[in-house]
Formats: C-alpha cells, structure tokens, sequence
C-alpha cells in the first residue's frame, strides 16, 4: 500500500508522475533523452540503454522498473526477455558485446558507490570502443535509476506482478518513449 494517497489504478511511478505532474515531466524528458532518442545524441541502441536500465533497477531491487524497462529492451531489434534475464543476473556471462559488458560494469560502480568509478574502468570501456558520450550517458543513466528507483519503492507504489502488463508497457516505452503522459 502507498505510503501517500497514490491512484490505487496507476501503477509504480506512473501513479507518482500522476501525483505531482509538474516534477513528472522534467522526469519523462530525462527518461526520454536517455533511453528512447536515438541518432546524434548517442550510439548506443535503444536496447542497451534499457539494459543498463534494468540492471541498475535489478541491483536496486526495484521490481517495477527492473520489469517495465526490461520488457522495453526485449521489445527492441535484438532484445529478448532471456537476454534481459541474464544481463540482470550476470553481465559478464550474458551474450552481450564487450563494449556493453565494460559499460555495465560502470553502472554497477554508480549504483552501489560512484566514487569507485575508476580510470581503469573507464579506459577498459574506452578499449572496447565506448566513446565519451556512451560513458557519459552510461553514468546518467545509472544516476538516474537510483533515484526513479527509490522514487518508486520510496511512496511504495503498487508493483503489479502481472508479467503481460509489463510486456505491453515494453512495448509502448520501445515504441512511443517516454513523453507520453498516458503510460500505464
């Protein structure tokens, strides 16, 4: 049950955004720059940025986001939800590339204590072909799901454990992104 008065129909951070729409759409732009834009803004796919995204949100232990932009990195050209899987259980086992494996290992770093992001780490990324701009934005998004991480397990909003409902919202994120105030 949350901890506010959350509409008990909207669930995780869609009922939050519902609550203090003002705070919401700075968030949904920020959600939108990282994760859907593509082009010059970044190299990275759509679905890695959603698998850095759902490993952080793993590490976080924040069911909601782990499965909602998990469901979005399987819905995009090369996603599946068995990839999702063992990206969030073991990255460095996971069929992934090693320029993806190097950057996950960044995000890990900023989840649990960004200080420890270190040279080493950066340039192991860097040997892989990461460019600045992908450990740049590699970084943010990790920052960023720390904090809509514990914004959604912080108001403890509903967490719907219903796996097709996560798939469809996989879909709409993949497809529309993020600005839409309709996602559900």
């Amino acid at each position: 049950m949350p901890h506010i008065d959350l509409s008990p129909s909207l669930p995780g951070i869609s009922a939050a955004f519902a609550y203090r729409p003002e705070t919401a759409a700075p968030m949904r732009e920020l959600a939108h720059v990282l994760l859907f834009e593509s082009g010059q803004t970044t190299s990275l796919s759509s679905r890695d940025r959603e698998l850095i995204a759902a490993y952080v949100s793993s590490l976080n232990n924040c069911y909601f986001c782990q499965q909602s932009h998990g469901a979005a990195a399987a819905h995009h050209a090369g996603g599946s939800d068995e990839l999702v899987g063992s990206v969030c259980a073991n990255p460095r086992t996971a069929d992934i590339s090693p320029k993806l494996r190097a950057l996950l290992s960044i995000a890990s770093r900023v989840q649990a204590n960004a200080k420890t992001v270190t040279p080493a780490l950066v340039e192991a990324a860097r040997t892989e072909g990461a460019t600045d701009l992908e450990i740049h934005d590699t970084v943010l998004i990790a920052a960023a799901f720390c904090m809509y991480n514990r914004y959604v397990d912080g108001l403890a909003t509903m967490q719907p454990q219903d796996a097709s409902m996560y798939a469809q919202m996989g879909e709409h994120l993949a497809t529309k992104g993020y600005r839409a105030s309709s996602l559900r």
